[in-house]
């Protein structure tokens, strides 16, 4: 079984890297590869800006810290002293936001595991980068890494991730081996009114961050009865640039014509159209809202719909289980997808 200390040290010596890539002179070949994919990767995925595509990379930084790292493995310290030889684990990526696929591919590695990823040809460039750094500072991970655009083959369980239409395929095909498979989730914000205009621009980065793609993006916001929408538009306004993307400002065009057409009540920001819905998904440059009468009633009807839900954004007291607006798009190493435990999971097949 690979040395736990040194798998977590080369992931923090990662951390260092991802942290500052795209802010400041590179130290190798590989380095330099990936600084060039930031400014360059959007010429194969319009959705991919080098801004978004530079905040994703330090967001996994941060979470690569050797202190995190080491509070994550902490829980399964026995499990991991007594796990068996290594498997093979497919791992099926989604590519909606940048390096999306990182944390399994962490996840495989750490757990003592080999990796054989497919990524999908909306991202299939960063993470191998990547990989490339991590092979630069411990060789050791070269054998235990394998990516593949082909059908997998020769491997013992599954992670999949995509949508409610392609899980059904996953589960056909993959529900013999062990597996994790991964649908439609979205992110939730609840507000109360009382939120300053610091608060109110932190929720904008959960909404409009990788032009609200992610699973963890804000795609729903629950508002009090009679609420003033006022501030809030007036925030999510003085995001133009989020405009002059010509994939979101089509889909913004779009989504604004149906509205007038049928006659759909709604706010339009010149960014973004708001509209009274129940749908926790929502279409790219739409945001739904509901309005709910108490703090006890909004929690239950998180609670009644969590397999719809990735993440709660709020900071009022009384939400359960919640995450500070501005901070769905960085969560903690134990922040599990779907709310199923990784770590766990991988350790039970060793």
């Amino acid at each position: 079984m690979p040395d736990r200390d040194k798998i977590i040290t080369a992931f923090s010596e990662l951390g260092k890297v991802l942290r500052s890539a795209g802010n400041g002179p590179v130290a190798s070949p590989e380095e330099k590869k990936l600084n060039q994919l930031i400014e360059t990767v959007q010429q194969y995925n319009g959705w991919f800006t080098p801004a978004f595509v530079k905040n994703a990379l330090n967001a996994l930084g941060e979470s690569l810290q050797k202190e995190k790292l080491e509070k994550w493995m902490k829980p399964y310290k026995n499990q991991l002293s007594q796990s068996g030889s290594p498997k093979t684990v497919a791992v099926i990526m989604a590519g909606n936001v940048p390096a999306v696929g990182f944390h399994d591919f962490l996840s495989v590695l750490i757990s003592g595991h080999n990796i054989l990823a497919k990524l999908s040809s909306d991202d299939d460039k960063l993470l191998p980068a990547i990989a490339d750094i991590l092979i630069k500072i411990e060789p050791l991970f070269a054998e235990r890494i394998g990516f593949t655009g082909e059908q997998i083959k020769n491997f013992d369980a599954v992670i999949a991730t995509g949508s409610n239409n392609t899980s059904r395929y996953f589960e056909y095909y993959f529900g013999k081996y062990p597996n994790i498979i991964r649908r439609n989730r979205n992110g939730v914000a609840v507000v109360n009114g009382s939120e300053t205009e610091e608060e109110l621009n932190a929720l904008a980065d959960d909404v409009f961050m990788y032009y609200g793609l992610g699973c963890r993006n804000v795609a729903r916001i629950f508002v009090p009865a009679g609420y003033d929408f006022t501030m809030l538009q007036d925030v999510f306004a003085k995001r133009k640039e989020i405009i002059e993307n010509s994939k979101y400002f089509n889909n913004y065009e779009y989504n604004k014509a149906i509205f007038l057409v049928n006659g759909t009540k709604h706010f339009d920001t010149g960014n973004l159209l708001m509209t009274e819905k129940d749908s926790f998904s929502s279409p790219v440059s739409v945001l739904h809202y509901s309005y709910y009468q108490d703090e006890n009633a909004i929690n239950n009807e998180l609670m009644l719909n969590s397999n719809q839900i990735q993440c709660v954004a709020s900071n009022m007291p009384a939400i359960n289980n919640k995450t500070p607006l501005g901070k769905t798009q960085s969560p903690e190493l134990w922040d599990y997808a779907d709310g199923i435990d990784t770590i766990k999971f991988l350790l039970s097949i060793g």
